[in-house]
């Protein structure tokens, strides 16, 4: 099944099918057929016959002064590969030229990778056997991926600074300008896109940029505190803080419980450890210093 992070990434298209051209013209600098509209189209590409080929998403390009604008000027076969996988050697050949016939068009593919060891394996040259037939897969790996620093190139383009955020949050000297943009992306895009796009970088960052990250979305000094940084950072604190209260007072009650000597059963262990109300633990903490068995601890509807 793919992971959390294969799907964030794919709906980085889903959410703006442009941001495969843009990949495109900047990072490998190819020379696309004019275009105007991009558009996501169907990633299924098999044949007729018992074997399915399914993309992860498909980007076509059309219009811009095209005698024909509804006319595709060019496909581009999405691809997010977080580990090498010595099948697609065989099935991304095949998605190109099933996709080229389908949309009587040229057919690039491009792949995104979170490494740079996977993105090396999957930059290999393709022979399919034919003389002088050769794929090279378009690999955007880390080093590959645009920095994007500057806050106003971010806000017009979310995903790209998603892109950029977990392929350069390592580099110490890129990691603060470029989660700074990231910040102003995710203010000057919808709730929605905020919450996926927050959650897939701290879902694939390490753990000390991750925290780099929070501490800098949570910090009152930063002028990019948000509804919807108060709103994802400083509820999450909020609840760490309750629920470690919460641990406190249940960590209180067994000690109470066992210094009187009080056995606990399974279930009502289950029942006081399970609980996060803060004022049910505090009126089981009274109770605990004066019962004489558990029963005592639960009684008058408590």
């Amino acid at each position: 099944m793919p992971s959390y992070l294969h799907e964030t990434f794919v709906e980085l298209f889903r959410h703006r099918p442009a941001l495969a051209a843009e990949l495109l013209t900047d990072p490998f600098q190819l020379d696309l057929p004019r275009w105007r509209h991009a558009r996501l189209d169907s990633g299924e590409l098999s044949e007729l016959s018992p074997t399915q080929r399914h993309a992860d998403a498909v980007v076509v390009l059309s219009g811009a002064d095209r005698p024909e604008p509804s006319k595709p000027a060019a496909a581009v076969v999405i691809e997010v590969q977080l580990r090498p996988d010595d099948r697609k050697r065989y099935s991304w050949p095949a998605y190109l030229t099933s996709l080229r016939a389908r949309l009587r068009c040229p057919a690039m593919l491009l792949v995104l990778c979170a490494d740079e060891a996977t993105a090396r394996w999957c930059a290999t040259p393709i022979e399919v056997g034919h003389p002088d037939w050769v794929l090279r897969p378009l690999v955007l790996g880390p080093d590959q991926t645009p920095v994007v620093a500057d806050p106003q190139v971010a806000s017009t383009n979310p995903e790209l600074a998603v892109l950029s955020s977990i392929a350069h949050a390592n580099n110490p000297e890129q990691r603060e300008p470029v989660f700074e943009a990231l910040l102003a992306a995710l203010r000057a895009t919808t709730d929605e896109h905020a919450t996926l796009y927050h959650d897939l970088v701290l879902s694939a960052l390490p753990a000390a940029a991750r925290h780099h990250l929070e501490a800098l979305m949570s910090t009152g000094l930063r002028e990019y505190r948000s509804d919807f940084v108060r709103k994802n950072v400083n509820q999450g604190r909020a609840e760490g803080r309750a629920e470690g209260r919460a641990e406190s007072k249940i960590e209180a009650i067994l000690a109470v419980l066992a210094a009187r000597g009080i056995s606990v059963p399974d279930d009502a262990r289950a029942r006081i450890t399970g609980c996060d109300d803060l004022d049910q633990l505090n009126l089981w903490i009274r109770r605990a210093a004066t019962a004489g068995s558990i029963s005592d601890l639960f009684t008058q509807n408590g």
